[in-house]
């Protein structure tokens, strides 16, 4: 759904419009946010001329180089983020401040845009001015993360406390592989964050006010960093686990066959011996041979059995 939000200062509050011509018949220094979701080039190309800022395209936001992802010029900056949908699946967002107003591009609807939102109404007096806003948002998204971090641990844990020797088939090694992937896209979101917050702390442009919450946010950064190769490491020793399993399951097997074919070797060689078509051989008019060979193989069996209880190969 295209939405375009305005976030200024009225009468010592925070009001929002959704009204493109309303920014024009304002002053602009009454604005500290202006949301734009999946919204038309034309209105795009329109805030660009009218705000003299450079919105990029999907492309450009989407970049690893870390030159794309942060940016600072001497009265703007601009960050590229990814945020992580409950699916998994990544949703660039383009952050560019200048003249203390904050413009955010994105192109789905996020759970932290709208809690910030939430938060920017409760207490409007905590966010003065759009970098306020920058740094309520990122907060925001790391509470998520770490959210996300918490669920992962619990499937984690859960996944392993149901393994066993029964288990250990196809489709648990394929929930410990999709696992190991979503941990690997949260530790690189995170990581993500982590590069952008401390290049946001360099920052000239930003606000002293706002160091101690950035500092505080990149050590919750790296306590969430921490917990996720705690629960990668848990996924390799699954994983490890999941092998073991299946070698104790395969020697089980293999020793099962070499059992059946140790018993019936004796057998095979009296049936072998028996065979043979040779003119002298006693038990070939012997009354009593066929019974006397059945009863041969048997006790041949049996001792075989014997001895490997004992031995407890059995």
């Amino acid at each position: 759904m295209s939405e375009i939000k305005l976030f200024y200062h009225k009468d010592n509050a925070i009001r929002m419009s959704r009204s493109i011509e309303f920014l024009k018949i304002t002053p602009i220094k009454n604005f500290l946010w202006i949301d734009l979701n999946n919204v038309d080039e034309e209105i795009e190309n329109e805030l660009e001329d009218y705000l003299k800022i450079y919105i990029q395209e999907e492309e450009e936001m989407v970049e690893i180089e870390m030159s794309s992802r942060y940016m600072e010029t001497a009265d703007s900056l601009v960050v590229n983020s990814n945020f992580l949908l409950k699916n998994y699946e990544r949703e660039p967002v383009s952050f560019i401040l200048k003249n203390n107003i904050l413009i955010t591009v994105r192109g789905e609807e996020l759970t932290s845009f709208q809690e910030t939102i939430t938060k920017i109404f409760a207490n409007s007096r905590n966010y003065p001015t759009g970098y306020h806003v920058l740094v309520g948002l990122l907060e925001t998204r790391v509470e998520m993360d770490a959210d996300m971090v918490e669920n992962m641990t619990q499937e984690i844990t859960t996944l392993s406390n149901s393994i066993s020797l029964k288990e250990a088939d196809e489709e648990l090694l394929m929930e410990i592989k999709n696992l190991q992937e979503k941990t690997m896209l949260l530790r690189e979101n995170i990581i993500d964050k982590q590069r952008v917050v401390s290049s946001m702390l360099k920052s000239e442009l930003m606000p002293r006010e706002l160091h101690g919450r950035i500092t505080m946010l990149i050590k919750d950064i790296n306590s969430l960093l921490e917990h996720i190769r705690f629960g990668f490491d848990r996924l390799d020793y699954l994983q490890d686990t999941f092998l073991g399993f299946v070698n104790i399951e395969q020697n089980k097997i293999i020793k099962m066959f070499t059992v059946i074919s140790v018993i019936f070797m004796p057998p095979t060689l009296i049936a072998s011996v028996y065979g043979m078509n040779f003119e002298v051989m006693p038990e070939l008019k012997w009354e009593y041979g066929y019974e006397f060979s059945i009863a041969l193989m048997v006790a041949a069996v049996g001792i075989i059995l014997f001895y490997f209880r004992k031995k407890k190969w059995l």
